[in-house]
Order: structure tokens, then sequence, then C-alpha cells
């Protein structure tokens, strides 16, 4: 029991707790000029504190436009971010949001009132330093900054009271095919990442910026960039957004659909439609697009090539066909892992253990296996993988019926112990990782996946409202593997059923492409890893002059494989930008290797700069050349909240006391709670020691 020096900690303890929750970040109409008390804020209002004792502000608000542009295989997409000051004092706006991880981000665009700032990629300190003397200047200014290929943040400075400033991003990706269907996934979210290691002291922080709700640690120091404010439980859901897209297929289409959100489509022609949400929607889960074609129209390849002044640079598309036959599969090997920390509470789990139970389904009497879960422990079934025998899988469904979510996403054991042991003789050893991936230490598990692969492949599938899409794929990349997301339980059974198909054997391997009467050609990824049933060779190649073909070669169902492709005559914009992305993403995974090699690090500059692309080491600025800010007058900067992902427990995540941002009334009733708390501690122990 608690002496009463310690009854009084706890006592002073808690109290202080209340002080963050009462002073949290809200919103509220036209405050006065030195801001408004609790008992004036609206329900479920968004406070940050006030100049006055006793006194709070509103924060800026922000909602969003996104528009995308598809062509074949290609989409430009522009992110249109709204920022609204509702306070009387000049605000500076942080925002931390996500992108696809395959995007190439190019522009960005300021608009205040009927003016349009262009921005431009710089070195990123350079950049930083930029918009750092362009704030303190009173100039409205914007920057842009990769923390993650997945992940950015927008700065935004000198909004004037009761204002708007409108930044604008415009990016292009190419598109997934997979299994006679194209993908186009956007991210509206950014979902709570667990921060591994060990605290670091706050003037030893490695990288400066907002303060989010994570602390630095040695094993991701850049913690606080990746962790916006959440809201809390029962606050209004924050970020509207609006999407509209126009797809051009070129072939005819046979359905268009949106797994996630309602749309309205309207279609123009065979090969054309165009649609938008149809109904308000906030940023709390991915927007996914899916389209197909008839089966007689699907592609076996397309090709698009871009001429500049000084190359030509293609982007190449080749659906191998099937292998033919019935290869003998040999024996397998099958570990599934399974993510049971508090992120993955209730749907998320819900799809994860369907999806497992579907995966031992496919076993056969000659197939070994054995699971693992992990959340801040990590446990497996069995010591070493067992035959699939029945009684073994009766101990399966019963330890799949006991998982429960909860704690830490303590990644790097489960890969550790799911890739140690050795691959057995004459069987195919796979991994399937079933998680949200939601991990701030990406380049660890990365580094730690590379080194312990041998001749295991790694499948990775991500669960939920908002997977970390960026660990998924490149965790499938290191693992010479492939990756699926599952959105929904309803597409458990199809989303599993592609990967089993994928899970059999390799399609195509040993693939490679020849330029005939070409030399200097330059192509990424440069080794195409193993391709599986209904993945698509895909690769964007820089050419000193303009090719007619090309010849790609492998090894299909163990036998020689050739194609000729001609490629198009006309040329087509953001191919350049696609192959400088490919690059990019080649050169940094060169990092996981060589660490910040300074050599490797110019080269990645020098392309990013040359082809204006954002990156780990450059950012987009744009600075108004006019002066906003009266001289003497106060900024205050403030990070926008987040909404926690759709289906995720603020509970099970953040635990039972909220460390982010909720609504005035639900602080002020858990900061009474933490007081009388505090005072039943305390007084039994004082009359003890009386």
């Amino acid at each position: 029991m608690p002496t009463t020096t310690q009854g009084y900690g706890v006592t002073c303890f808690c109290f202080l707790l209340t002080l963050p929750l009462i002073a949290t970040p809200a919103q509220h109409p036209q405050p006065s000029q030195d801001g408004m008390t609790i008992a004036e804020a609206t329900r479920g209002a968004l406070l940050a504190p006030g100049d006055a004792p006793g006194r709070y502000r509103p924060l800026a608000t922000l909602h969003t436009d996104v528009s995308m542009a598809i062509a074949g295989l290609v989409a430009r997409v522009s992110v249109r971010q709204h920022f609204r000051n509702p306070s009387s004092a000049w605000s500076e706006a942080v925002y931390v949001f996500p992108l696809p991880d395959q995007a190439a981000v190019t522009r960005l665009r300021m608009e205040v009132g009927d003016r349009v700032i262009e921005g431009m990629v710089k070195e990123r300190g350079e950049a930083r330093s930029t918009y750092r003397q362009a704030r303190a200047a009173g100039r409205r200014t914007a920057l842009v900054e990769q923390e993650r290929p997945n992940l950015f943040t927008t700065s935004v400075a000198n909004i004037p009271p009761h204002g708007d400033i409108i930044v604008e991003l415009e990016y292009v990706e190419s598109l997934r095919y997979l299994d006679g269907r194209f993908h186009l996934r956007f991210p509206l979210v950014v979902g709570p990442r667990y921060i591994p290691g060990t605290p670091i002291r706050e003037r030893a922080r490695a990288v400066p910026g907002p303060a989010g709700w994570a602390t630095a640690t040695d094993a991701v120091p850049d913690a606080a960039r990746i962790s916006p404010p959440v809201i809390g439980p029962g606050q209004a859901p924050v970020n509207p957004v609006r999407i509209r897209f126009d797809l051009a297929a070129g072939l005819p289409l046979v359905r268009v659909h949106s797994p996630n959100h309602p749309v309205s489509i309207e279609h123009v022609d065979a090969g054309h439609a165009r649609g938008e949400l149809s109904q308000t929607t906030f940023a709390d889960r991915d927007f996914e697009l899916v389209w197909s074609l008839r089966a007689d129209d699907r592609p076996r390849a397309a090709a698009f090539l871009q001429t500049t002044d000084d190359a030509s640079y293609a982007l190449i598309m080749v659906v191998p066909p099937n292998a033919g036959g019935d290869k003998l599969v040999p024996p397998r090997d099958l570990t599934l892992v399974l993510d049971t920390s508090g992120s993955m509470h209730g749907e998320s789990l819900t799809q994860a253990v369907i999806a497992a139970r579907l995966a031992l389904d496919r076993l056969t009497p000659d197939d070994t296996f054995n699971l693992i879960r992990f959340n801040s422990r990590t446990t497996r079934l069995f010591p070493q993988a067992r035959p699939a025998t029945a009684a073994a899988l009766a101990s399966a469904d019963g330890f799949l019926t006991g998982l429960r979510a909860q704690g830490g996403t303590e990644m790097a054991p489960a890969l550790e112990l799911a890739l140690a042991p050795p691959t057995p003789s004459g069987r195919l050893r796979q991994v399937v990782f079933l998680t949200d991936g939601s991990v701030g230490n990406e380049r660890h598990l990365f580094e730690l996946i590379s080194a312990r692969i041998g001749n295991s492949r790694l499948f990775t599938v991500g669960i939920g409202s908002a997977p970390n899409a960026h660990f998924m794929r490149r965790a499938a990349h290191f693992g010479r593997g492939s990756f699926t997301f599952i959105g929904s339980e309803t597409e458990v059974a199809e989303k599993m059923s592609t990967l089993f198909t994928m899970l059999a054997h390799p399609v195509l391997t040993d693939v490679a492409s020849q330029w005939p009467g070409m030399t200097d050609v330059e192509t990424w990824p440069q080794r195409i890893p193993d391709l599986y049933a209904g993945e698509p060779v895909v690769i964007a190649a820089r050419m000193p002059n303009r090719p007619d073909s090309v010849w790609l070669t492998g090894r299909l169902g163990g036998q020689d494989w050739t194609f000729e492709l001609p490629l198009p005559s006309s040329s087509r914009p953001g191919i350049a930008t696609l192959w400088a992305r490919a690059k990019l993403r080649g050169l940094m995974d060169r990092e996981y290797g060589m660490g910040a090699e300074p050599r490797l690090r110019q080269q990645i500059v020098e392309l990013a700069l040359r082809h204006q692309l954002v990156s780990r080491y450059t950012s987009l600025v744009a600075v108004d050349v006019k002066t906003a800010r009266p001289e003497h007058t106060n900024l205050r900067s403030s990070a926008i909240p987040v909404n926690l992902p759709h289906g995720w427990s603020h509970a099970h995540v953040f635990g039972a006391l909220p460390q982010t941002a909720s609504g005035a009334d639900y602080h002020i009733w858990s900061g009474l709670l933490c007081l009388l708390a505090a005072t039943l501690l305390w007084f039994p122990s004082r009359r003890r020691t009386g």
C-alpha cells in the first residue's frame, strides 16, 4: 500500500495528467481575442491553450478535395488541402497525412485569395531554412516533407485570423494490376504507430519538428513527426473529404466499384467512367477504386513512352501466361504470423483469424505448419513445425479462438522467430504475415528481413481500414513474396484465394529485359523478383534514343519464355517521373545495406532535384513574396488532429486514459475522475500514517 508521500505523489501526478487533457486542441467559431473558457466551448470542441490562464483558442480546421485522372496504367492525382484559421490570432498549422507509397510527388501550389504561388523542390535542409525564414518574416509559406514513402507533413505558416490558405499537391503513380483487375488505393488517415526503442531525452532528439503524441527513441528518432494527435472517444470526426475520379481505361469496362466507400458512377462510354463519393466522408479509412475489363480484353501487355530533350522513358507491363500443366508442387512448410496488438482489436483481428483458418484449410497432410502470435510478446503454437494432421489442426483452431488484441506491436521478435529455422529439405518454405503494419521502425524490419530471408518467401496481408501499405509492399519485396490488402470480412475469401494461388509456386523466374540495338539503357527495378500467378512484369526504363521494341525473357514453368513488345511512337507525360521514382526507390533500398553513405545520399538528392521529386532528402516549399503578418504579432503553431482509423479502439490503442485530443466535455470528466481516484488513494494512506 502507498505511504503518505506516495499517496501525495499519486495525487500530484494524476492532477498533472488533467492539465493536458483540459488544454486539448479544439474548435469554436469566432472567439474573443484572448480566447474562451471551457464553459464557452461548444460540445465536442477541440481547444488549445490560450494566452491567458483559463482561456483557450480554436485550432485551424481542414477539409480535403481529391481529383484523380486515370489513363491506362497511370494516375495523375491532385490533393487540395483547405486550411482555415477560425481564431483571432495568426496561425501556423501542421498536418501529417498519408499518400500512396508509390506516389511521385512533383508539384506544390499555395493559393492565397486569387493569387497562386508555385513551390520548388529543394534539398530538405535548405527547404526547411527557407520556410522558417519566411515564417519569421511574416510571409505566407508552405512546406511539404516526406517522413516515410507513404507519410508526409504539410506545414502552413501565417494563416490570417479567420482566413484561408489552400495547399495543392500533385503526384503521379502507376497502377497495380493483379488477377485481372486494376487497383488504385488512396490512403486517408495515419494510424497511430507503435514506437519501439529506448526514449531519447528531449534535447537529444535527432529530428526537429512538430510535437506528436509519441516520444523519440533510438529506434525511431523521428517518432514525434509520425505521430499526429488523434481525436478522442466521443469527439466528432475531422477532415471531411471529397473524391472525384475520371477513368479512361482505353478498353471496355465490366465493373467499376469501391469496396470501402459508396460512390456514384457515370459511364461516359464503354471504356470511360466518371464518379465521386456519393456521401459526406471523413478521413478515417483508405479509399480504393477497382475496375475490371472483359476477359478477352484484359491486357497481356502494355507500354507507354515519353520522349524528352535528353532521353526516352518507357513504362512496360507484361502479364505472363499461366505456366500450364500440373507442375508438381513440393510439400510446403507454412508459418502464419498474426498481429494481436491493440490496433488489431475488433474487425481487424476477426479478418486475420478468418484468413488464417482459410490458409489452414488449404494444407495437405504432406505439408507442415506453425502459428505465431505477437503483440508486446511473441509466442508460437508448436516448438517446431508439425505435419497438418487433424490433431495439429484442431490445436491450431483452439489457438486462433483464444487470440485477443492488446499490447504493443513488437514485430521484430516475431519476424526473427518465423525466419529462424532452416528451410526443411525438399519443402517450399513460406511465411504469411497478417498485420496492419502500424509500426514506426520500418527500416530496421526491412534490414532484418533482408538478412534472414534465406530461401524462404514472405507474403504480407494488410489487415483493416488503414494498413501501412509501405511496410506491406516493401516487406514482401525484401521477402521475395507478394502482398495483398483485406479491408472487410467480405473480402477475406476472395483475397486469400488469390494469395493461395500465389503461394502454390512462382510462375515466372529469372526475368530480364533486352533492348535490341540499344546501349546505356537503365531499367528499374534492376533485378526483377519472382512473379506469381496474376502478377505482371513492370519495368521503368531510360534510353538515350527511342527504341522500337523490348524483349523480355525468363523461365515459365521450368521452360524458357520470351516475349517481344513493340513500343508506341506517341509520347505521354509522366513516364519520366515514374522512372525517376522507381530509381529513387531502388537507391533507397541500397541504404538498408550501406547505411546513409554520403555518396549514395548525393545521388538521391541530385536525381530528386533533377526530376523535381519529394524524397527523404528533398522537400517542396512555397513562399509568398508579400509580407502578411504585421511585425511584433505573435504566431500560434499547432498540429491538426487526425481521426482514429475506422474499426480501431481508442482504449486498446492508447489504454484507458486517452493520450490524444478529445472533446472539452470528455476532458473535464476525465480530469475529475483522475482527481477522485487520487483522493481515494491519498486519504487511506493518510489515516494509516496519522
